[in-house]
């Protein structure tokens, strides 16, 4: 029925009641549909009356929201809010399904180690709780069902619980100390989070309980038996054994060695067993067998690598192949239980067994006896310059060196055998030209040592210009030095010692002897030129006289007093001013003083006169009976 009173003006003060109205009821907010409580919003009020807020169309209130009345009509209204609907009424009835498993270890079974447990995992979003439900298994003989009961769940130990946000697809979750993988939800649990912006990640795979799947297996499997009779092969082959030598090379590894041993092969059973050949004190334990006789594996399963061969005994079901007596061949390397035997030899009755059976009538021994590798030639480091080459190489051959040896018959027939010739210094400079030297060459050591005669006035102190010790030819290699002998000295011949070349000018009448005796070692034209030599001077010659050359074996004597004195008495104070004493007092330069004289001086610088080593230089420094040397006494005190 229509509002008659529709369109009457309604004056200041006045309004008009609406006799024919019969209904005064509120509109229904709230009905159900398919079971679920939906709330929904009245379009009219109290009687039907339409509702003051909906009289305005759509194209009405879109361009009411365009515009800005507030200048107009000022701050307008604020909005009634939202109707309030409760989560127990909004999410009534609705669930978030999740496919879960999680696993669990199976310490006390031989047949699993762990067990994959599929479950459901619910949640209810009117109260934000969740329940933990297993499917149940018929027979499984472990109790399943509801494995959490529906309850708030906590997520950490900060008190916080899970919330629906928190779950998602390929996640793990922990709820009371077990791990949950979810895996998959359902259709409305995926529209629902998609709906509320949240990125699932894509499903996995359940994860299959490996005890379950092989119970799904057939029960028995049925294997046609072989044709092969094993007791006839143990009543043909009994007692019938192929005997192998074999060796094990492991030198290339540390402390490694090359032991011997004998391969059994047992026709009857096809089974092998390694015996360990023992020598004499060998030093090892007497352990008979390395490997006990049984079945050796050839080629196995793949996944069999890692059976324990040390606890269960292998099968058939671990092996692809076995080792058979074909697969012992001599000559041939053999890899058992991965170490490489090589087989060298085989007995007589293996050798007629592999004839008959496989047609090998060539099974040679091979000879595995390792031949002693040649001895490496020691070769000596570079010679570093410091003494002899002979003395530093006696530093290879031994940890505490030894002397080298020496010819003892050579210095026995060479005893006090001394060469003497004198010398001049080839220099460019002038002073060095009136130098002469007197080489010494001891042929009992094949030594030389030069000396050269003090000259009054000549600014040069005279003395031991060189010890006794090998001179090097100039040309020679430092690995293999070529030592200076007697046939190198010769008139005019050109000795080069350390840098400095002298000239062979004179020899003593000795050297002729020698020369003469010993014609082989010498040329024709050295041994001439010494020889006309001395038929020209007749005599000694002037020069030697006139220098006070002793050319007896008096010099070496006095050499060698001299340097023992010099080991001994080297760090006395009084050494430095004894020349200036002895020169002060011969005022003519002669280079002698007499006895009384240098007895006095001796006193005043406490030269110890009373030692048996002095006592002997003073003799031999004695010129006549009342005149000494005093350069070559001073010689022995000096540096």
């Amino acid at each position: 029925m229509s509002n008659p009173l529709h369109g009457l003006p309604f004056l200041p003060g006045t309004s008009f009641t609406n006799s024919t109205k019969t209904a005064f009821h509120r509109s229904q907010t709230l009905g159900y549909r398919n079971g679920y409580a939906i709330a929904r919003r009245p379009t009219v009020g109290i009687g039907g009356d339409r509702l003051p807020v909906n009289q305005l169309s759509q194209a009405d209130l879109d361009e009411l929201a365009s515009k800005t009345p507030i200048l107009t009509y000022g701050q307008p209204r604020q909005a009634p809010p939202a109707d309030f609907i409760p989560a127990h009424v909004a999410f009534d009835k609705k669930v978030l399904k999740f496919d879960a498993y999680f696993q669990e270890d199976v310490p006390m079974s031989t047949e699993e180690h762990y067990r994959i447990r599929q479950v459901n995992i619910y949640y209810y979003l009117e109260d934000d709780s969740m329940s933990v439900i297993e499917p149940v298994v018929e027979n499984s003989g472990i109790p399943q069902g509801k494995l959490i009961k529906r309850q708030r769940l906590a997520k950490n130990d900060q008190g916080d619980h899970y919330h629906w946000k928190d779950l998602n697809r390929g996640i793990n979750i922990t709820i009371y100390g077990k791990t949950f993988r979810i895996v998959e939800c359902d259709r409305f649990t995926q529209e629902f989070l998609e709906s509320q912006g949240i990125e699932l990640n894509p499903p996995e795979k359940m994860a299959l309980d490996p005890y379950t799947e092989l119970r799904k297996q057939p029960l028995r499997k049925y294997v046609t038996p072989s044709d092969f009779d094993q007791l006839k092969q143990f009543l043909t082959f009994d007692k019938q054994v192929l005997r192998f030598y074999a060796i094990w090379d492991d030198t290339d590894s540390m402390f490694g060695e090359c032991r011997n041993y004998i391969i059994h092969y047992y026709l009857m059973d096809d089974t092998v067993d390694i015996r360990e050949v023992h020598e004499r004190n060998d030093g090892r334990d007497p352990f008979p067998l390395l490997m006990n006789r049984q079945r050796m594996p050839k080629v196995l399963v793949e996944n069999a690598k890692d059976f324990p061969q040390c606890v269960l005994e292998i099968s058939d079901q671990e092996v692809l192949e076995w080792y058979t007596a074909k697969d012992f061949i001599v000559g041939k390397p053999l890899t058992i239980l991965g170490r490489t035997f090589f087989i060298y030899d085989c007995d007589p009755f293996t050798r007629q067994y592999y004839k008959e059976k496989f047609g090998i009538s060539d099974l040679p021994r091979v000879d595995v006896s390792k031949k002693e590798p040649p001895p490496i030639k020691q070769e000596l480091p570079p010679y570093n310059g410091y003494g002899l080459v002979e003395d530093s190489a006696q530093n290879c051959f031994a940890l505490v060196p030894k002397a080298p040896k020496k010819d003892v018959m050579k210095m026995l027939m060479n005893d006090n055998k001394v060469l003497r010739y004198l010398a001049a210094l080839e220099s460019p400079i002038p002073e060095d030209k009136d130098r002469r030297f007197v080489f010494s060459y001891f042929l009992a050591t094949d030594m030389i040592s030069i000396f050269e005669p003090p000259v009054r006035n000549s600014g040069i102190i005279g003395g031991k210009y060189l010890g006794k010790t090998k001179v090097v030819k100039p040309h020679s290699s430092v690995e293999n030095p070529i030592y200076y002998g007697p046939s190198d000295f010769f008139i005019g011949a050109v000795i080069e010692v350390f840098g400095h070349r002298f000239i062979i000018l004179d020899t003593d009448d000795y050297v002729l002897k020698y020369m003469e005796s010993n014609a082989s070692q010498y040329s024709p034209e050295a041994l001439l030129s010494i020889q006309k030599h001395i038929q020209k001077r007749g005599a000694p010659t002037a020069e030697l006289e006139n220098k006070h050359i002793d050319v007896d074996p008096g010099v070496q004597e006095l050499e060698a007093l001299i340097d023992t004195i010099q080991k001994q008495l080297k760090d006395h104070p009084w050494k430095e001013n004894m020349l200036e004493a002895f020169q002060t007092c011969d005022k003519e330069a002669s280079g002698y003083v007499d006895k009384e004289m240098f007895f006095k001086i001796c006193d005043s610088l406490n030269v110890p006169i009373d030692d048996s080593l002095i006592k002997e230089l003073i003799r031999l420094c004695s010129h006549g009976e009342d005149r000494i040397n005093y350069y070559n006494f001073v010689r022995a005190f000096s540096d």
